[in-house]
């Protein structure tokens, strides 16, 4: 589209932030090690045991470092493409799908912002019952000024933002790292063993690596974190660095978290824990100062990724609105480089989430889930755009320069489609009832695609945009009748 329909934005002289490899790999690692890491015990014990867990997390990082590397080839193959998941689905599929996954991976951001605020009063109803499992009305109150604390925090400026979450990352992978080398010296073999093949509840091998994708799948969200703040990289290739790097670092500390855990408590009695669950396990091994140091260190940790996730959340909808794919008013920021209608649009959002998880009967892992099934449509795009630019689809992005070894070609492509194969694998583990959920959030929000083409004078819809169209709005209502038959649940 021409350069001067782009909607207007006051900083348009000022420079974007620019960023060191080490910077963006802490934004890859920050918003990645987050509440998710805190609560792997108790939803893998809730599921499946030791042989379970080991094969979960061969699919999960073998299927994530194929993302990871699609992510990689795509920043340096594609370097005019900025806020990764949503430039890259737009220019694979078109317009339409593109809102939809920078709405979907938005979206996904802003909920996945609510389960930190849950888990921070979860944890510290331990000591203060009156917030409950972070579900209780006062929770979501002191959580809304917790949302708005940070919304103003950020309003002053994204680079010094960054530069703390930088920090903020150093400091709370330590408590993690000590959980790991305590639980390790505490480990009895003997418990370990009993938990290898599962307990009574669980069900077959493949039923329990299933139910356990939707977990690995929130603890590995931020794997595309340096993609979406590409246009503040110092140089490019940082930011495929920076996303291996960073998956890479993060992967080993999940599993170890997940799997030395099974040497502690039966997984009867971890599924049982409160959560943050991390904290239970350590306190079973060393006494209650190991729950103690654990709740800390998990309120640094979340308070850490809340930032990256609001950071990388507005970065979307305000790319999305340079682009003409959002209404013009998200694309305005301040001369200190900060979206602010953006923001306070993902701030908006996940306050009307936090107030919803008030009426759902386990807040934190609905909320859990459902960001792991909104983020899934956005990842399959971004992995099929990889395939077409691998195969030399010209209408998806350039071709590879003549000379290019063919053997490079086939590994790329061989790495788009195992990316896309479990990404697929992904949203018919989520099943029926977070698809229908996710549906009823995508279908309204074709208004914003609606105002975006008013403002340009162009027509709404194409012939198969209104497909598109026609089948989110049957997911949405097919969603909201299930949900009032009572066919799903919150």
């Amino acid at each position: 589209m021409a350069q001067a329909e782009r909607a207007p934005s006051a900083p348009e002289s000022a420079p974007a932030a620019k960023l060191t490899l080490l910077t963006l790999t802490a934004m890859v690692v920050g918003s990645m090690v987050g509440a998710g890491v805190f609560s792997l015990p108790r939803r893998f014990a809730q599921e499946t045991g030791v042989a379970g867990a080991l094969i979960s997390w061969a699919i999960a990082g073998a299927g994530m470092l194929m993302l990871a590397l699609v992510f990689q080839t795509l920043a340096v193959r594609r370097p005019d493409l900025d806020a990764g998941v949503y430039a890259y689905a737009k220019a694979g599929f078109g317009e339409y799908l593109g809102f939809f996954s920078a709405f979907g991976y938005w979206a996904s951001a802003c909920v996945g912002n609510v389960t930190y605020w849950v888990l921070i009063m979860s944890t510290i109803g331990a000591v203060v019952p009156a917030l409950g499992e972070g579900d209780t009305v006062l929770a979501a109150a002191l959580s809304s000024v917790g949302l708005w604390a940070f919304f103003l925090f950020i309003r002053r400026g994204v680079k010094e933002a960054a530069a703390i979450n930088r920090i903020v990352t150093a400091a709370k992978l330590v408590p993690i790292l000590f959980f790991i080398v305590l639980t390790l010296f505490y480990l009895d073999p003997g418990v370990f063993a009993d938990n290898f093949a599962g307990a009574d509840y669980a069900g077959s091998l493949f039923d329990q690596v299933r139910g356990t994708m939707l977990a690995t799948v929130f603890v590995f969200l931020g794997v595309e974190g340096a993609s979406v703040y590409s246009r503040h990289a110092k140089r490019r290739e940082d930011v495929g660095r920076a996303t291996v790097l960073g998956f890479l670092s993060v992967f080993a500390v999940f599993a170890s978290v997940t799997i030395v855990s099974y040497g502690i408590l039966p997984m009867s009695e971890i599924a049982e824990l409160r959560q943050p669950s991390m904290a239970g396990v350590l306190e079973a091994a060393v006494g209650t100062w190991g729950n103690a140091f654990v709740s800390v260190g998990l309120i640094i940790s979340v308070l850490g990724a809340y930032l990256a996730w609001t950071l990388m959340a507005a970065e979307v909808l305000f790319v999305a609105a340079k682009d003409e794919d959002m209404p013009r008013f998200l694309g305005r920021a301040t001369a200190q480089d900060v979206p602010v209608p953006a923001l306070v649009m993902t701030t908006v959002l996940s306050q009307i989430i936090l107030i919803v998880t008030l009426f759902s009967d386990d807040a934190f892992n609905f909320a859990l889930d459902l960001t792991s099934a909104l983020s899934l449509i956005p990842f399959l795009l971004a992995a099929a755009f990889a395939v077409k630019v691998a195969v030399g689809d010209r209408r998806a992005g350039r071709t590879e320069a003549a000379g290019t070894a063919t053997g490079r070609r086939r590994r790329q492509l061989a790495v788009a489609v195992l990316a896309t194969l479990y990404t697929a694998f992904l949203i018919f583990a989520a099943g029926l009832r977070y698809v229908l959920i996710s549906f009823i959030l995508y279908a309204p929000a074709t208004i914003l695609f609606v105002m975006a083409r008013r403002e340009q004078g162009r027509r709404l819809f194409s012939p198969r945009e209104y497909v598109i169209l026609a089948v989110s709005v049957a997911g949405a209502v097919l969603g909201i009748v299930a949900l009032a038959a009572g066919w799903v649940e919150l």
